[in-house]
């Protein structure tokens, strides 16, 4: 989370405003609703999960057993068999 000095940010009025419910304290302002974006959407992660994910499945599919996948894609066998068995979305 990154600071900002209010007065560098804020209209003086509003500033001012604000003083009289909190003053010299850390206030947190979270974002609209709108403005939330799920984990890895920025920065692409979320999407390689997933591409990842359907090549293990479809590897899985083809043949390959769990063992391997889980030796190629270092993972526990576990995790490959959430991968394998949960549906998408």
């Amino acid at each position: 989370m990154n600071y900002v000095k209010a007065n560098a940010v804020l209209p003086e009025e509003l500033l001012k405003e604000i003083q009289k419910y909190v003053q010299g304290e850390t206030l947190y302002i979270p974002k609209p609703k709108g403005a939330y974006q799920k984990w890895g959407a920025c920065s692409g992660a979320r999407e390689s999960i997933a591409n990842r994910n359907a090549t293990i499945k479809q590897s899985f599919q083809k043949g390959t057993s769990i063992e391997e996948l889980s030796e190629a894609y270092f993972l526990s066998p576990e995790t490959i068999k959430k991968i394998i068995y949960t549906k998408r979305k």
